[in-house]
């Protein structure tokens, strides 16, 4: 007998999957009108079935496998890796090495240009993939607690913006656009109010 607590489990996955389409419809991840897509939405990233998890869940496009150039400043104090989780999934098409269409087996051509590419040189970005906890926030004079400062969005920073203690490009970056902000961001960034989610200034 199957356990009620899987078909509990595929029908929030396909309920959120039907909200983060109604939110990416018309958004910048909106690929649906390409004809490289077969009009769809959900399946150039995700798929339910036999799906890289070493990327995120369900993944189903093609992974990078570039080495990145990190951000280093002799004022940043936390130890960088190369970029996990999240943050190699949306390099999997910012970093240019792995075209838009190469998903569900496929080995695409369409290749991002322009602001949006970001390249292997991530040394003039934003760290990502670094731990953010509360021993960085004491050592680092101008950081907010991730564990106790809100994060404007109903929790903490920890709960709200981090991927296991780390800063990764959807911390910021809101990937199925279900927060409705410009550059797909998780909250307005007016006056500053993102970067001052976390810093002080």
């Amino acid at each position: 007998m199957k356990s009620p607590y899987k078909l509990i489990l595929v029908l929030l996955i396909i309920l959120s999957g039907r909200i983060a389409w109604a939110d990416l419809n018309g958004s910048a991840h909106d690929f649906s009108s390409k004809a490289w897509s077969g009009g769809q939405i959900c399946t150039i990233c995700h798929t339910p079935h036999n799906s890289q998890t070493a990327v995120v869940p369900l993944w189903n496009h093609g992974a990078t496998t570039a080495s990145f150039t990190l951000y280093s400043s002799p004022t940043f104090k936390a130890s960088t890796t190369q970029p996990t989780g999240a943050s190699r999934a949306c390099l999997s098409c910012h970093d240019g090495t792995v075209a838009l269409d190469t998903f569900g087996g496929k080995t695409g051509t369409t290749l991002l240009a322009g602001r949006t590419l970001l390249g292997n040189d991530l040394s003039n970005d934003h760290p990502i993939s670094f731990i953010y906890d509360s021993a960085l926030a004491v050592s680092v004079a101008g950081l907010r607690d991730p564990s106790a400062a809100p994060s404007g969005l109903g929790g903490t920073i920890r709960d709200n913006l981090l991927f296991n203690d780390r800063l990764e490009c959807a911390s910021c970056h809101d990937v199925h656009n279900s927060h409705n902000q410009a550059n797909l961001l998780v909250k307005n960034n007016s006056g500053s109010a993102l970067c001052l989610t976390c810093h002080v200034k």
